[in-house]
């Protein structure tokens, strides 16, 4: 009974997300109050079990996710995406526009959605199949899966950042640390895939003339900023982070130093976060109005859907875990030797039905949570592959039920046909790829 109870939770947030549109958050409220009701969790206790959910897991995460959207909406506005770009193009070389824009997505996607990355980015990818006479499609895949790679495995983006608040996981260095490794071979392979894609079709932008000049495209954000204080913002927490958890691990013994208390301090992701703000402030052309409380404003407003998702996730997984569903399945779950496999199912199954990856994180990870002791996967190694793991299952599959979809086909010019056989196949190659690695991973260090 407590098996059907979850096979129908389950069933029931992808049928009223996919098919009723229903909105997560209450997707997820809904479902957790069916499973407290039906597995006999006292009515007592049900509203208490939920806020408290709702609220640790905000507690741990949501500070960190408000903190990165707030960057993500600073980079974009200032144009420091652009400058971005324009510097990893000078250093990959005009002769590898294909790679050069994959390795711009990923870096960009880090604070910034991903579907807002690929706006931002549009005009500069036509620009560059204008001016080099490069394929509309393999520029266009290849800008929308490096964006993809890091957008559901690297934290701060809010996805896997609350996938790993989800799980508890104390080490968020070492999950950005995997997140890296691995997504930057999901990115090769979209890559590859870009460039299979380019010489079997044709885009609209193939045989369109107009498109914006880099003049016109600095035009619109003025004097772009710096390279440094462009890539700043994302790239020292993100060093504050992996350097904390290097000390961590190798450096025990420094644990009584005023060092180690800094650098932990530090690498905190709350903290390493508010020092990126700070190197985002250097961005601000103004400290007026319009910056400190539109932009701001914006990233906050941004980071409210994410941050009630979230937290619905945390009370939906509190109800699972109070009402034994976890401990049963993850015994039935451990006769069947499935371990690492069983996240990457769910999410797959979750981001194919609804189509969001960021949504697909969330639930599972709060699925999950509650059963990582039966799979073996309790460590703090096991919880970084779980995370992994979801990562690589909310990759699986990108079509029409997700918005990032009709963004790419339709800034791209490409027809719906069009864009299965090249966007949807490479995000399916994508996952696929992510989780052998996650697989071989943990037959290795678990």
């Amino acid at each position: 009974m407590l098996i059907f109870i979850l096979l129908a939770a389950i069933g029931f947030i992808i049928i009223v997300t996919s098919r009723w549109k229903l909105h997560p958050f209450l997707a997820l409220l809904i479902a957790a109050y069916g499973i407290a009701l039906s597995a006999g969790i006292g009515f007592a206790d049900i509203a208490k079990i939920m806020t408290k959910g709702f609220g640790d897991i905000l507690a741990y995460i949501g500070v960190v996710i408000v903190l990165g959207t707030i960057i993500g909406v600073i980079l974009e506005k200032s144009g420091a995406a652009i400058k971005m770009a324009s510097v990893v193009l000078k250093i990959v070389g005009k002769n590898h526009p294909v790679l050069a824009v994959s390795i711009i997505g990923y870096i960009v996607a880090i604070p910034v959605f991903c579907d807002s990355g690929f706006v931002i980015l549009n005009a500069l990818k036509r620009s560059l199949v204008k001016q080099l006479k490069v394929s509309g499609v393999a520029m266009s895949v290849a800008l929308a899966t490096g964006l993809f790679a890091t957008h559901t495995l690297v934290p701060p983006t809010p996805g896997p950042m609350a996938a790993a608040g989800n799980l508890k996981v104390d080490n968020l260095g070492l999950v950005i640390i995997f997140g890296i490794a691995i997504s930057t071979i999901t990115m090769l392979v979209g890559y590859a895939w870009a460039i299979r894609s380019g010489k079997v079709y044709t885009s609209g932008e193939d045989i369109s003339d107009s498109f914006e000049n880099d003049h016109e495209i600095q035009e619109k954000y003025g004097e772009l900023p710096s390279a440094f204080k462009s890539f700043a913002p994302i790239f020292i927490p993100i060093l504050l982070m992996t350097f904390a958890s290097v000390i961590k691990l190798g450096f025990a013994e420094l644990s009584d130093t005023l060092f180690y208390d800094l650098v932990t301090f530090f690498g905190n992701p709350t903290n390493a976060l508010f020092v990126g703000l700070i190197f985002a402030g250097l961005l601000l052309p103004e400290f007026d109005e319009e910056r400190l409380a539109g932009w701001v404003g914006e990233g906050v407003k941004n980071a409210g859907e994410i941050l009630i998702i979230t937290g619905a996730g945390g009370a939906f997984g509190a109800v699972l875990k109070a009402s034994g569903i976890g401990i049963y399945l993850g015994e039935l779950l451990q006769t069947l030797n499935l371990g690492i496999l069983v996240p990457f199912i769910i999410s797959v199954s979750l981001k194919t039905a609804q189509g969001s990856s960021t949504t697909a994180l969330v639930v599972t990870s709060t699925i999950i949570y509650p059963l990582l002791a039966s799979l073996g996967l309790d460590s703090e190694m096991g919880k970084v592959l779980t995370v992994m793991s979801i990562g690589a299952g909310s990759m699986i599959v990108c079509h029409a039920n997700d918005s990032y979809f009709w963004v790419v086909s339709r800034f791209s010019q490409m027809d719906v046909p069009t864009a299965y056989k090249t966007f949807t196949m490479a995000t399916l190659l994508q996952g696929l790829a992510a989780m052998t690695i996650v697989v071989l991973l943990t037959i290795v260090v678990l």
